[in-house]
């Protein structure tokens, strides 16, 4: 596990903003984690008393529903910091989040950050504006719910997917999700994800094998209303 002073992913969030004694002080106190695919990271519901930063992997966080289902309302990537908001207040976590691959990520314990925010007031401005950041994209996102039609919303996920996570070496989109997981991103029920990807694959934009998607046409997904 490499020493956060040295580590480039600290440039992705806004650990950056510590200096160099702050990092060596909280290097020696984090512990690094690794999560297998599938694995619970922690549940809506925890106190998590501290942040996670990704070093590698993906992961999704899921609100659960009324109707008992998980809603997947965001994908974390490589760089960012989960648990921000309990650097600031004692409020339990209202999203899960499951690893979509093999994940290695270190816990800070809040207590060893807690003295930064009160006297680095540029790493507490950072953790307010990624905070911030949350917040717009969660406006986004429901303004996207109301206004785009659930096809325009399949579209987009598959082409942030492929620009985000990249493919693998055969073509196919590197993070494989479940149609489960695609219909609560774009916001519709199984049957109509399902419906919707084999439209795709008909018209030839996509293809697929198994759970795996491949895009055939990205031009053409932009196009989609």
């Amino acid at each position: 596990m490499s020493k956060c002073e040295s580590c480039i992913v600290k440039e992705f969030n806004s650990l950056k903003s510590l200096t160099r004694d702050e990092l060596m002080r909280v290097s020696a106190c984090k512990t690094g984690k690794l999560y297998k695919k599938g694995q619970l990271i922690f549940e809506e519901g925890e106190t998590l008393n501290g942040v996670y930063c990704v070093r590698s992997g993906v992961c999704k966080l899921t609100k659960l529903s009324e109707n008992g289902k998980d809603q997947v309302v965001k994908l974390v990537v490589k760089g960012d910091l989960l648990g921000k908001r309990s650097l600031v207040t004692d409020q339990k976590t209202n999203l899960s989040a499951v690893a979509l691959n093999d994940m290695e990520m270190c816990f800070i314990p809040k207590s060893e950050i807690m003295d930064d925010l009160s006297k680095n007031p540029k790493f507490t401005m950072d953790v307010l504006r990624e905070m911030a950041n949350d917040l717009k994209d969660s406006d986004v996102s429901l303004v996207n719910m109301a206004q785009k039609s659930v096809k325009k919303r399949m579209a987009e996920i598959l082409m942030y997917s492929h620009d985000s996570f990249g493919t693998d070496d055969d073509g196919y989109l590197s993070i494989v999700l479940s149609r489960e997981d695609y219909a609560s991103i774009v916001g519709t029920a199984t049957e109509s994800a399902i419906r919707i990807l084999s439209q795709f694959k008909k018209e030839g934009l996509i293809s697929t094998t198994g759970k795996r998607i491949k895009i055939e046409d990205y031009n053409g997904l932009k196009w989609i209303e």
